[in-house]
């Protein structure tokens, strides 16, 4: 087996591997002041952005779920990848030769193939598909195309391909590039009974990518009336990079115009993606032999960087039918998801975009987008068709259901407005309608918990003691130890010798103190001066958790006041800092003078009250010296 990477050829990965690129295929990132880029986090939901990413010290940190790390620790993170794999995809991509040393080898996972490998075996797949489609076997399949207004460019830009009826012909492919069937299988594009076949055998195959243009899947269409699969889509199943409910189909081709434009379309065919882009709307995605659900409006979100009440527009495009009419109604649940603003396209006569432009053109399905109406109002719409509304029950039990969804609505300032036109709608008094909504929105829905328990007749579990729990790093108390340790992180040119006389005795947070600890560790500041990796060696020192994630954290949070300290402007925060230490000592020695006699103890008592004196000029002479906003942060 090869040996460890050589540190210096790690060292040249991090180096080139830009974070902010990186990071950037995962997630859309905007300024954020103080040279700093901020983004929805890719490791855990929410709606406003916490994600931190700082390219001069080549960090990411999650305020909110504190994940943070180098570039590396971004792959092996988003990625699920060892950190051997994590480097040698980085190395491959920006040009890091890697050389190996002897020993110290990374130990094998045992969870199967390695995530290369099942990537590198859909991209031989994919080729050999795509290749396939041009032979006198895809007739069908390229017949299938041509019929629905794709030609030769289109199932090349989109990757489309065709699976030969033979049912081992890509099996045996794979073999021959040095797949092990192992391999295969755990990638999905192989099956085992009695023996191996090909999962999409005889089938037009779209390639399902990441953000990135990796192919992690494919979808599989039925062409001809003997397939035995009687189902006219097949998927890939899920595997360790393929997680069907949270893939988009084109999300790789339509990224870039997502934040562009910022806004999004979800269609829900592959078809229907590629008469979307084709006909110049290049936002569209569509969900993968699945509905659209909660993560796949999370994965939307971190693309279109959702956040703020006028970010942007999510677009659903239904059939006018009843099974298009129940997925939008599906959609409602994770509408509240987002804050961009949602929408619903239906076309006339039922039909899809694919169908739209073959008989109408691609300017119809440009005009489909642009005739888009609030999802509530759909909603609405679906919810009235529902009763009969010329008869007064079925007035009121309309109401009912509809003052549900007006309740609902995540912008309160058109609950008004809404409620006005379900009174017209319905022909009912507007307080009526007011009354109901109130009532709706006062009923609170129980929590998966609670309907277990009430339908197990479970007794509430007794509380957990309360845990010590250290305070937040972000509490005020803390603020000039944080702000001197950003300074020492970020900018150690700037810090210089001015923390020579700094000890941890002068940080009261236990996780300040470690990271001062491996600052000293790593030679302190001075060392760092000249030296790019230096915030790196300063988390290699460190040893606890919390302290390692606590140095990613400080090394991407903007410096307030400055984004280019010079040695004066650090000095203030050191002299505040031990201006805070020295007013403790004061605290403890008055403390003590109090419990004192100074009749019985007069010794001991004359001692304290000297170093009382000297302590109280000591941190007058610091306050002087703390000019700049070191001294009044």
């Amino acid at each position: 087996m090869a040996g460890r990477i050589r540190d210096d050829d790690i060292a040249e990965v991090r180096e080139k591997a830009r974070i902010d690129d990186v990071v950037s295929q995962y997630v859309t990132l905007k300024r954020a002041g103080g040279g700093s880029l901020k983004g929805l986090c890719p490791f855990h939901d929410e709606k406003t952005p916490s994600f931190n990413v700082n390219p001069a010290r080549q960090f990411f940190h999650c305020f909110g779920c504190q994940e943070g790390g180098d570039v590396i620790a971004f792959i092996m993170k988003v990625d699920g990848l060892t950190f051997t794999e994590a480097v040698e995809r980085l190395g491959e991509k920006y040009g890091v030769t890697l050389r190996r040393e002897d020993g110290d080898d990374e130990p094998a996972r045992p969870r199967g193939p390695a995530r290369g490998r099942l990537i590198e075996a859909h991209k031989v797949a994919q080729a050999f598909y795509a290749e396939q489609l041009a032979s006198a076997d895809a007739v069908v399949a390229r017949q299938f195309l041509h019929q629905r207004g794709f030609d030769q460019a289109a199932a090349e830009l989109f990757g489309v391909g065709f699976a030969p009826r033979d049912g081992e012909a890509l099996t045996r492919h794979l073999r021959g590039r040095r797949f092990t069937d192992e391999e295969s299988v755990a990638a999905g594009l192989v099956a085992h009974g009695r023996s191996h076949y090909d999962r999409f055998r005889g089938r037009l195959v779209w390639p399902i990518r990441e953000a990135n243009g990796d192919t992690i899947g494919f979808g599989a269409r039925r062409i001809f009336d003997d397939d035995r699969i009687e189902a006219k889509y097949l998927n890939t199943s899920e595997t360790a990079i393929y997680k069907k409910s949270q893939v988009l189909y084109g999300i790789d081709l339509a990224r870039t115009a997502m934040k562009d434009a910022q806004q999004a379309v979800v269609v829900e065919g592959y078809t229907d993606v590629m008469a979307c882009h084709l006909a110049g709307v290049r936002t569209a995605v569509a969900s993968c032999g699945t509905a659209f659900g909660t993560d796949h409006a999370r994965v939307l979100r971190r693309f279109l960087g959702d956040h703020g009440a006028t970010s942007g527009e999510v677009i659903f495009t239904f059939d006018g039918d009843s099974a298009g009419q129940k997925a939008a109604m599906k959609v409602l649940e994770s509408d509240q998801v987002f804050a961009s603003q949602t929408y619903v396209a239906v076309a006339p006569e039922g039909m899809d975009p694919c169908d739209l432009r073959i008989k109408e053109g691609d300017e119809a399905v440009r005009e489909l987008v642009a005739k888009r109406q609030p999802l509530y109002r759909f909603a609405l719409d679906n919810i009235l068709a529902r009763h009969d509304l010329d008869r007064a029950d079925g007035r009121v039990d309309a109401l009912r259901d509809a003052a549900g969804l007006v309740a609902s609505i995540r912008d309160k300032t058109k609950v008004e407005s809404f409620s006005r036109e379900l009174a017209h709608m319905v022909g009912v008094d507007l307080d009526e309608v007011r009354t109901e909504v109130r009532r709706a929105a006062s009923r609170p829905a129980p929590s998966p918990a609670d309907e277990r328990r009430t339908t197990r007749h479970e007794v509430p579990a007794a509380p957990e003691p309360p845990r010590q729990v250290l305070p937040s790093l972000s509490d005020p108390r803390f603020l000039i130890e944080r702000e001197l340790l950003k300074l020492v992180i970020q900018h150690p040119s700037g810090v210089g010798r001015t923390t020579a006389h700094v000890t941890t005795t002068d940080f009261t947070h236990p996780t300040f103190q470690g990271v001062w600890e491996a600052v000293t560790a790593a030679d302190g500041p001075a060392a760092g001066a000249d030296d790019p990796g230096w915030a790196n060696k300063v988390r290699e020192a460190a040893t606890e958790p919390a302290v390692v994630a606590a140095i990613t954290e400080l090394g991407v949070e903007p410096v307030r006041g400055t984004s280019d300290p010079n040695p004066t402007f650090a000095v203030a925060y050191v002299y505040r800092l031990q201006e805070l230490t020295t007013s403790r000592r004061i605290a403890d020695v008055k403390a003590r003078l109090q419990r004192t006699n100074p009749v019985d103890n007069a010794l001991d008592y004359n001692r304290m009250f000297g170093e009382l004196v000297m302590l109280e000029q000591h941190r007058r002479k610091l306050r002087e010296g703390a000019v700049g906003p070191g001294a009044t942060a």
